[in-house]
């Protein structure tokens, strides 16, 4: 068998292999004090140093990342902020005003980040930090 041969049956071997990575869905949120260009910046970082780390992400696996803040936030895109990070500068990244509720937390900043993760990798570990972490106690692990 050819050298070329051989590498178009390893190559197609290797196709039909089944796939070992998934697209998975990481939530996040967290909230502010006052809608201030400082304060959405550190805890937007805040919030996605805590993505990243529970869930050991590798940015250039990111398909996508969408924010969504409350109606009184509009100091700073947080997509802007996340743009700065190491490796971040390619992540399509999208800003959305959440829809507002009546007697729904204020000052709040949530995410959903679609990422390819392994199949047989660990559980996601969503992230809700400061006073967003009673949105979904059901979802995550108890805030740093």
């Amino acid at each position: 068998m050819s050298t070329q041969e051989s590498w178009q049956k390893e190559s197609w071997q290797a196709q039909s292999l089944p796939m070992s990575w998934q697209i998975r869905a990481i939530r996040g949120a967290t909230t502010v004090p006052e809608n201030s260009a400082e304060a959405m910046a550190e805890a937007v970082s805040e919030l996605l140093d805590a993505v990243e780390q529970r869930n050991q992400l590798d940015p250039t696996k990111i398909v996508s990342v969408t924010f969504s803040v409350t109606r009184d936030l509009d100091a700073v895109f947080p997509a802007a902020i996340a743009r700065t990070r190491p490796c971040w500068d390619a992540v399509p990244l999208l800003d959305v005003q959440q829809m507002h509720v009546e007697g729904s937390l204020p000052r709040c900043i949530r995410l959903m980040l679609h990422i390819y993760l392994p199949v047989h990798g660990p559980e996601v570990s969503h992230a809700y930090l400061r006073g967003a972490s009673k949105l979904r106690p059901d979802l995550c692990v108890a805030s740093d």
